[in-house]
């Protein structure tokens, strides 16, 4: 996949429907559901958890959202999770899965 594809042109969060729509350079539109989000996270906290085999937040919607320099988003959650980077090109994988 090109860096080019990598890149949004629009990113939108759809509270309502708990979507993170995502437009890409390329134009691919990705929706990822703010649960998928929330069960993806690849923080160290979340990661040990998985490891630990302690079962992962499920339905946590969004309540926050920030850019992390220009590669990645930052999601804070309604469970209080917000520790979780997202880079642009770990998001796109998700959205084709």
């Amino acid at each position: 996949m090109s860096n080019m594809a990598t890149q949004p042109v629009a990113v939108t969060d759809q509270r309502a429907s708990q979507l993170l729509r995502i437009e890409w350079a390329d134009g691919v539109v990705s929706e990822l559901p703010h649960s998928l989000l929330r069960t993806h996270c690849k923080c160290a906290e979340c990661v040990a958890a998985q490891r630990a085999g302690k079962p992962v937040v499920q339905g946590s919607a969004i309540t926050g959202i920030e850019m992390v320099g220009e590669h990645a988003l930052n999601f804070k959650f309604a469970d209080g999770h917000e520790r979780g980077i997202f880079p642009w090109a770990y998001l796109r994988e998700l959205g084709v899965e």
